[in-house]
C-alpha cells in the first residue's frame, strides 16, 4: 500500500514536470507516448485508491495552467478533454454503453481524425474575429488572438450572413509536415534551433509574444465543432458542413458512420491514409451525430459521455542507443544506424533506425549509450528523432565515423560541403558491384545488348561476377546453364560482350560510375587528356581547368583513380582487351589561350565546327555568358546573350569578323 501511494506522489510530480516543459516552456522533455504511459498508470492506480484523489491531481486537469505571458480568457463552456480507447473491444463497448443509455438499437456517429496540434476557440461578433484563445487549464485559456490572426487558414470574417451574431467555433492549429520539413531544412541551413516535431512546432509557433513570428510559421487550422447552437443545424456532421460554407477549413477525411462496424471501418482506413496525409494525427474521435442525444447522454466527470478517442499506436517511443553501425548503399551512400534495445513503435517490434549521415549525429548530439527518441510514421523507416543528455552518463564518448569502407575497405571520400559520405571504391565494392555493373550496360556507356538488370542479379548472386572486369570472363557454359537463358542467349551475350571491347574514351569514363560524371563531363575529359593514363596522372588544378569540371566533380575524379581498388578493376578491364579508342588530345596553348568564348545565333557554320577552331587555338567555349566571357561570337536571331554580354561589357564579334580571325591564324 505504502509502495503504490508513494508511486502516485512520483507520478503526479513527474506529470507535471512535464506539463510545465511543454505547455510553459514549449520544450517537451518526452515523447507524448510516454507522457500517455504515465498517465495511464496514475489514472488506474488512483481508481484502486480513491482516497488519494486530490483536486490538483494531473487526472483531474485537462491541460497545463497558462504560462502567464498572455492574457487570460475564462471560456464559457470549458474545453474539455475526451476519454481515450485503444482496442476495437473498448470501442465496442462505447457504442453499446450510449445505445444502452439512449435505449435506440443502433446509433449514427460523426468520425473525425484526431489532429496532433493545438486546440483553439474562436469567438466572431457580427461575423468578424472577435477573440481567440488556447485551450489552457480547460476553464482558461490565454489570448493568442494577435497571432491566430496572421494564419490565412482562420477567416478574419465570415463568408455569407446566415450566421449567429456570436458565434464560438473550436479547432486544431497544427502544422503540416511540408511546411514542417521545409521550416527545420532553412533553420539548419541557417544555424537556427529546430522544431522537435510539428505538434511542438504549432504550439510554440501561436504561443510567440511577436505576432510576427508566429506570421512566419506554416501554420494551418481545421475547426471541429461550433459552441453556438442558436441558428444551427442539429447534427455534428452537418454543423462541420455549414462552417466550411462559412470559410473555416474542416478536414476532408470526416464521415458519418454507423454503428460500432461504421467506427471500426472508419478507423482502419484512416490508419492506412495516414503515412501519406500532409498533417500528424495520433487517432480518431467518435461523436455522437445528433445533439440532442447528446443533451441527453451529458457528461462525466471532465469528459462528454457522447464521444472518444480511439488512439493510434504511438509513432514515438523512448529506448536505449547501443551502437552505432554502418552501412553500404547500393551507389556508395554511408548511412549510420542505430542498434537499439528492442521497442514497439507505431505496433512494430524496432531494434535498428536510420541517423542519416554525420552531420546529423552530431547535431542531435547521438552517442552511444544514450536514451534516444525514436520515430516510426506509418511504413517510414525508423528514425532516431532526438537523444536525451540528461539521461546521459557524463562520460559517455563522441562517435567517430569510420575511415574505411566496412565492406571493401576502401577509403571513405566526404567532399566538403557535402553531407554525405560514400565508399570510393566503386567498381570493386560488393555493396555496390549490382548497381555498377547495370551502369557500365547501359546505353550510353558500353550498350551491352541483353545484359539486363534481372540477369546480372542471377550472375552476382550465382558468384560469376565480382566487379565488371569478370563479365569478360564469362563462358557459354556458365550463362547457359542460367535460369531463362540457354546457349542462343548465352551466345548473344558473350557476342555483345566482344562488341563492347571497342569502345570509345568517353564511353568508358562514363561507364565507370565516377560520380557526377555525365556523358558531357565525360566528353570533355577524354577531349583534354586523350587516355586513361593521362587522366589518373591529372591533379585537381588540372581537372578544373576542364569545361564542365568544378572543384567537386575535380575531387571526385582525383579521388576514383586514387583508390587502389578501382585501379585493379581499371587493369583488369584492359588486360580483357577492353580496348577505348585513342583521343586527338586537343591543345591549351595557342594565340587564345586564357580567352572565354561563348556561340549563340545562326552562323554561316556548324557551331560544333567554330567550337573545335576556337578550341585548336587555345581558347576554352562555355554555354553561358558572364563576367568571365572574352568574347560573344553571334549569329542572325542573337537573343538574351548578345542582351547580357551587352549589359556587361563583353566583346562582341559577328559571323564575318570572326572568318577573318580564322584566316589570319591560318584557318579556311
Amino acid at each position: 500500500m505504502t509502495a503504490e501511494l508513494e508511486r502516485i506522489d512520483s507520478l503526479r510530480e513527474q506529470l507535471q514536470e512535464h506539463n510545465y516543459r511543454y505547455y510553459v516552456l514549449d520544450e517537451p522533455s518526452v515523447p507524448d507516448s510516454e507522457y500517455d504511459h504515465l498517465m495511464h498508470e496514475l489514472r488506474a492506480l488512483e481508481l484502486q485508491h480513491p482516497r488519494s484523489v486530490t483536486p490538483d491531481s494531473p487526472t483531474q486537469r485537462v491541460g497545463a495552467a497558462p504560462s502567464g505571458t498572455f492574457t487570460s480568457i475564462k471560456h464559457k463552456v470549458p474545453m474539455l478533454s475526451l476519454s481515450d480507447v485503444f482496442a476495437d473491444s473498448e470501442v465496442e463497448d462505447f457504442d453499446r454503453r450510449v445505445r444502452k443509455l439512449l435505449d435506440v438499437e443502433q446509433l449514427v456517429y460523426a468520425a473525425e481524425p484526431k489532429m496532433d496540434g493545438l486546440a483553439v476557440s474562436l469567438t466572431y461578433i457580427d461575423g468578424r474575429l472577435f477573440q481567440a484563445a488556447t485551450r489552457g487549464d480547460g476553464n482558461r485559456g490565454e489570448n493568442v488572438t494577435a497571432n491566430v490572426r496572421t494564419i490565412e487558414a482562420i477567416p478574419l470574417r465570415l463568408r455569407g450572413s446566415a450566421y449567429p451574431s456570436e458565434l464560438e467555433v473550436r479547432g486544431e492549429v497544427y502544422m503540416p509536415r511540408e511546411g514542417f520539413n521545409a521550416y527545420n531544412l532553412n533553420a539548419r541551413k541557417n544555424g537556427e534551433k529546430t522544431l522537435a516535431n510539428p505538434r511542438n512546432g504549432a504550439a510554440g509557433s501561436l504561443r510567440q509574444l511577436d505576432p510576427a513570428i508566429t506570421a512566419k510559421r506554416p501554420l494551418a487550422f481545421f475547426a471541429y465543432a461550433a459552441i453556438t447552437r442558436e441558428g444551427l443545424p442539429d447534427t455534428q456532421f452537418e454543423v462541420l458542413q455549414r462552417l466550411r460554407d462559412w470559410g473555416f477549413p474542416v478536414n476532408p477525411e470526416v464521415q458519418r458512420v454507423t454503428g460500432f462496424k461504421g467506427c471500426t471501418a472508419f478507423y482502419h482506413y484512416l490508419e492506412a491514409l495516414r503515412a501519406g496525409l500532409n498533417y500528424d494525427i495520433d487517432g480518431v474521435v467518435y461523436k455522437v451525430d445528433s445533439f440532442d442525444a447528446q443533451d441527453e447522454l451529458g457528461f462525466v466527470a471532465r469528459a462528454p459521455r457522447w464521444a472518444v478517442a480511439r488512439k493510434f499506436p504511438a509513432e514515438e517511443e523512448i529506448t536505449r542507443l547501443i551502437a552505432i553501425d554502418v552501412q553500404v548503399g547500393r551507389t556508395g551512400a554511408i548511412t549510420p544506424v542505430a542498434r537499439l534495445e528492442a521497442v514497439s513503435v507505431a505496433g512494430v517490434t524496432v531494434t535498428n533506425a536510420t541517423l542519416h549521415n554525420e552531420d546529423e549525429i552530431r547535431r542531435k548530439d547521438v552517442r552511444p549509450g544514450d536514451w534516444v527518441v525514436i520515430r516510426r510514421a506509418g511504413d517510414v523507416i525508423p528514425e532516431v528523432v532526438r537523444s536525451l543528455p540528461e539521461r546521459r552518463h557524463k562520460d559517455l564518448p563522441e562517435w567517430q565515423f569510420p575511415q574505411s569502407c566496412p565492406v571493401c575497405n576502401s577509403a571513405i571520400e566526404k567532399i566538403e560541403g557535402e553531407s554525405i559520405a560514400r565508399c570510393s571504391g566503386g567498381l570493386f565494392c560488393q555493396a555496390q558491384r549490382k548497381q555498377s555493373i547495370r551502369h557500365f550496360a547501359t546505353r550510353k556507356a558500353l550498350d551491352i545488348e541483353g545484359l539486363g538488370d534481372k540477369l546480372v542479379d542471377m550472375l552476382v548472386d550465382v558468384g560469376l561476377l565480382d566487379s565488371v572486369a569478370d563479365l569478360f570472363k564469362l563462358k557459354l557454359e556458365d550463362i547457359a546453364s542460367l535460369e531463362r537463358m540457354g546457349e542462343k542467349s548465352a551466345t548473344n551475350l558473350l557476342q555483345q560482350l566482344e562488341k563492347s571491347k571497342d569502345v570509345s574514351l568517353a564511353r568508358l569514363l562514363y561507364a565507370l560510375g565516377i560520380r557526377e560524371v555525365g556523358e558531357v563531363t565525360a566528353a570533355s575529359l577524354a577531349e583534354v587528356f586523350g587516355s586513361l593514363d593521362a587522366l589518373a596522372a591529372a591533379g585537381i588544378d588540372d581537372l578544373i581547368s576542364v569545361q564542365d569540371v568544378g572543384p567537386i566533380v575535380a575531387e571526385h575524379v582525383y579521388q576514383f583513380f586514387r583508390e587502389q581498388h578501382n585501379q585493379t578493376v581499371i587493369n583488369a578491364l584492359l588486360a580483357a582487351g577492353v580496348t577505348p579508342r585513342a583521343v586527338e588530345v586537343i591543345s591549351r596553348d595557342g594565340p587564345l589561350e586564357g580567352q572565354v568564348w561563348v556561340l549563340t545565333g545562326t552562323l554561316a557554320f556548324p557551331r560544333s565546327k567554330a567550337k573545335k577552331w576556337l578550341e585548336s587555338l587555345g581558347a576554352k567555349v562555355t554555354g553561358s555568358v558572364s563576367k568571365k566571357t572574352t568574347v560573344l561570337l553571334a549569329g542572325e536571331s542573337a537573343g538574351s546573350k548578345l542582351t547580357k554580354a551587352e549589359k556587361l561589357g563583353v566583346a562582341v564579334m559577328d559571323g564575318e569578323a570572326f572568318a577573318q580571325l580564322l584566316k589570319s591564324h591560318g584557318i579556311e
